[in-house]
């Protein structure tokens, strides 16, 4: 994308297979994803649990598109599932289920993880919401990178969508995030100072074993190593299409609004890898509802405050793209209803029946929410 022009967007979603009468996770996934395939080609595939499924948009300049192709794919693959007796769930975790250690798809990247990583694969059921955005070149991605890095306990508070854990709650927003900060390479980048810093930190990875390629970077944001993106990795799995285009949209905007600051040459900001490592734990513990440090200051502010400061710093792009009346809209909707999380434990709540939880996942996953529409969250 040149500088002047509109940085076209793309995401990845993973679904969870469950079954409609035990609610448990169903190893299907590559039998739905082929499924699927004879519709979508190749944007539906399988990924690393045979929990999974995954499905890739093409690159959009409108949100509003975009969301309209999420919902399409949803659609597909849901009929997939259905044609086999089965359901899919947006959901960062499996709910219910047996599900350590999982059941891996075939490959041989797949099996190499399993063999080289060992235990840290058994919570690899976990599923996420990966947003690209297109940019001229790599140099202009890690830039790009250095001024995500102060909002990613934004975005991580903003879609957490896993609280539960194969039957228990754990007690965070989002499991999955805990999940990823395991590994080796993962969580919030480092500052990168060029693209020269960026590959010798990779290749001293891959020397060290902590990562076996350039794919096995797993960092929250990172170049992507096969099409010309930066690739923004932090959110759960969206429980409505709605969430996943406001993550999309917040991402371009504020890679719109770090472009912006590049070109006016100021400076990078430099947050402390630990502090920022914290901020993204307590923003994973507590979700919409808490209290988060904000990387910026390094004090400890209401998360609400954080999100409501990205979404008024990125403003100026938003309205560039004609999304920031979607952005205050899903945002305002967001605080009356809460997050993914916060609505996955208020269905617990009336029954304390998980079951209720993985019904509710499976509505709204093909419920795509509209103001005019009032509250359809507690389906």
């Amino acid at each position: 994308m040149v500088r002047g022009g509109r940085l076209t967007v793309g995401v990845e979603e993973e679904y969870l297979v469950v079954d409609p009468v035990s609610r448990a996770v169903r190893p299907d996934g590559p039998r739905i994803a082929e499924r699927a395939a004879d519709v979508l080609g190749g944007r539906v595939g399988s990924e690393f649990t045979r929990f999974q499924v995954e499905t890739r948009t093409d690159p959009h300049d409108r949100v509003g598109e975009l969301g309209e192709q999420i919902d399409e794919l949803r659609t597909t693959v849901a009929h997939a599932a259905a044609e086999q007796g089965l359901r899919v769930v947006s959901s960062g975790s499996p709910v219910l289920g047996e599900v350590t250690p999982p059941p891996v798809t075939d490959g041989s990247r797949y099996t190499a993880s399993s063999d080289h990583f060992r235990a840290l694969d058994d919570e690899q059921s976990v599923c996420a919401c990966h947003v690209h955005v297109g940019l001229a070149d790599r140099a202009q991605a890690l830039r790009v990178s250095n001024h995500l890095r102060p909002w990613l306990p934004a975005l991580v508070a903003l879609a957490a969508n896993s609280p539960y854990w194969a039957g228990r709650d754990t007690g965070y927003a989002s499991w999955r995030a805990m999940t990823w900060a395991r590994w080796p390479a993962a969580g919030a980048p480092p500052y990168f100072r060029s693209p020269g810093h960026y590959d010798d930190l990779v290749g001293r990875l891959r020397e060290t074993g902590a990562i076996m390629d350039s794919g096995g970077v797993y960092w929250d944001v990172r170049p992507s190593h096969h099409v010309p993106t930066l690739e923004v990795r932090v959110a759960d799995a969206a429980t409505t299409t709605e969430e996943a285009q406001l993550c999309t949209a917040l991402v371009r905007a504020l890679t719109d609004t770090a472009l912006d600051a590049i070109a006016a040459g100021e400076p990078d900001p430099t947050p402390g890898q630990e502090v920022l490592r914290a901020a993204c734990w307590r923003a994973a513990r507590d979700g919409l509802t808490g209290h988060v440090t904000d990387p910026r200051t390094e004090r400890l502010v209401p998360v609400q405050s954080l999100v409501a400061d990205l979404v008024s710093h990125t403003r100026t792009a938003a309205e560039r793209y004609d999304d920031h009346h979607f952005i205050e809209q899903a945002w305002q909707r967001l605080r009356e209803h809460g997050g993914g999380a916060d609505r996955q434990r208020s269905v617990h709540r009336r029954h304390r029946r998980l079951a209720d939880v993985v019904d509710h996942l499976t509505i709204t996953t093909q419920t795509r929410f509209k103001a005019t529409q009032g509250s359809r969250y507690s389906a």
